[in-house]
């Protein structure tokens, strides 16, 4: 363990060494990324529209298929049961607790002395607060899970890496790329192609319309900037498709039903506008007149007949307008001489138009393939599977908790691993001491404390019920510290604990009882005293 920075290592591209002397205020800091972008601040995209499942792996070194998947997923997310379905995924792993403090690091296994702790702790602080992570844990949280994956930019003093990281920008998924480029030489032996070198780099640049549209004009891609691996923290979501090249965001196996889903509902709209009202079928018999004149007589019917009243939506006014046509208009059909005469029918309206049971069938594979439990759809339920109790609840909501810890631990690496660096460049330990303490460390969610504590208490109050009714039991069939094992489920440290709070508060109750038995004898008085006494000397 080191408390000071180490002589001289190499992080970010620049050689760090031990710096004595006057310390100057003046830092220079450099980044293409602006200090005051706006965490909401994402493409702009619109609500209505269908979105591809399928995508180019090849364009542009898979630069702009990239992009391009990055735009359905948000695309996606403005949908508003998908939008809804991420909310409670969100607010299910990102809880908003009163002091602010929204997750903390906990040390229980690091074995150091308290002074290391102390200073770590300080350092994971100040990471948050470069974040303001209190305030914006919502929309990084939220802005992962859409996009699957995360990149901020470590601003560090170029003359001073030692002090550690100065800011954290965000940089917009959509305009960075991590690259391998692997230099390759022939063996003269063999002839295989064997790998020289690796170098892995991030790509950047300002925006998908600067590229698309240099490339619409034939003149290529806007140069892009390049930064160090070191440089760009990078949180995705673990998922790859199939041929393990592309990352893809936990959104993505439910854009196929977000395509369903659409298209159902406006099938239905479409269906209900056109088989709602009944019409009329009218058949005209035009006899034996010649096809030119049944054809004008037929018209002239029609223009006899057809609806003039129209409403106009925009100015609120009704028009009588004969030339209005309409999706909606009566059936005319015309008749020849020696068939029926002339004939009016109705046509009854959609008999099914109340049905939406297949709407709900794709809204419900929708929560499903987003992991979120289709119980909480319905709003009216109090809690999970509508039981009333939180203690009860469904297979799906125990999956849907395993799913937001798995999200909390992946996304848990944006704090690890810069914590890592700000501790490396301050020299608060090496890279040695981080490769023996990295899996001590983790982070620890709040919880949500209404739901959780009324949980608590309910399945304290159902082993307080069992342990009443095993009470008559001890020492007979069960010990006190099997029950305390098995039915409290009690750990080592828990019984010590425990026994060691029982003996105080057992010694601190003699030493108040006897103040009590004083006071009880004072405010008794003579009379209760001198009969207490006869009774004993009776006896």
């Amino acid at each position: 363990m080191a408390d000071k920075a180490p002589t001289n290592f190499s992080l970010f591209g620049w050689e760090i060494a031990r710096k004595i002397g006057v310390e100057d205020d003046s830092r220079d800091l450099a980044s293409p990324i602006s200090a005051d972008q706006d965490l909401g601040d994402t493409a702009t995209v619109q609500s209505a529209g269908y979105f591809g499942q399928y995508y180019d792996l090849t364009g542009l070194g898979g630069l702009l298929a990239e992009r391009d998947l990055i735009l359905k997923y948000r695309q996606a997310a403005e949908q508003p049961e998908v939008d809804a379905a991420i909310d409670d995924i969100v607010d299910e792993a990102i809880a908003s607790p009163d002091d602010g403090e929204v997750i903390k690091l906990v040390l229980n296994n690091l074995e150091y002395d308290q002074s290391i702790r102390d200073k770590i702790i300080k350092e994971f602080r100040y990471i948050l607060k470069l974040l303001q992570f209190s305030k914006n844990a919502h929309d990084i949280f939220r802005r992962w899970y859409i996009d699957g994956r995360l990149y901020f930019h470590l601003v560090i003093d170029r003359d001073k890496p030692a002090d550690g990281i100065f800011d954290m920008r965000l940089i917009d998924s959509a305009c960075i790329r991590r690259i391998k480029e692997i230099k390759e030489h022939i063996d003269i032996k063999s002839g295989a192609k064997l790998a020289e070198t690796v170098d892995e780099f991030y790509v950047y640049d300002e925006s998908v319309s600067i590229a698309r549209s240099a490339m619409a004009m034939g003149g290529g891609v806007v140069a892009p900037m390049r930064f160090s691996k070191e440089s760009i923290i990078e949180v995705n979501s673990g998922i790859m498709d199939a041929t393990r090249t592309q990352r893809l965001s936990f959104l993505h196996k439910a854009l196929k039903t977000v395509n369903q889903l659409r298209i159902m509902e406006d099938a239905l709209v479409i269906y209900r506008l056109a088989r709602a009202p009944e019409r009329r079928i009218f058949y005209i018999d035009t006899g034996n007149l010649p096809k030119g004149k049944a054809e004008e007589y037929f018209r002239g019917i029609m223009a006899k007949y057809r609806n003039k009243i129209v409403y106009d939506i925009k100015t609120g006014e009704v028009n009588d307008d004969r030339r209005q046509m309409s999706m909606l208009e009566d059936f005319w059909i015309p008749r020849r001489e020696g068939s029926q005469g002339t004939q009016i029918e109705t046509l009854p309206g959609g008999e099914n138009l109340g049905q939406i049971d297949d709407i709900l069938y794709f809204r419900t594979q929708l929560y499903k393939a987003l992991n979120v439990p289709a119980t909480r759809i319905d709003s009216e339920a109090s809690f999970p599977g509508g039981a009333g109790r939180a203690t009860e609840i469904t297979r799906d909501e125990v999956k849907f908790q395993k799913f937001i810890n798995r999200l909390r631990k992946r996304f848990s690496y944006l704090f690890i691993e810069t914590l890592k660096i700000q501790l490396i460049l301050k020299g608060i330990i090496t890279k040695d001491d981080w490769e023996k303490i990295a899996e001590t460390i983790s982070i620890d969610y709040i919880q949500d404390n209404h739901f959780y504590e009324l949980k608590e208490f309910e399945t304290l109050q159902d082993k307080l019920t069992i342990l009443g009714e095993l009470t008559e039991h001890v020492g007979k069939y069960f010990s006190e510290e099997w029950i305390r094992r098995n039915i409290l489920h009690h750990s080592d440290e828990d019984i010590a604990e425990m026994d060691k709070q029982m003996a105080a508060e057992k010694k601190a109750n003699e030493l108040t009882g006897d103040d009590t038995d004083d006071d009880t004898a004072d405010d008794t008085g003579d009379d209760t005293d001198d009969d207490t006494a006869d009774d004993t000397f009776e006896q």
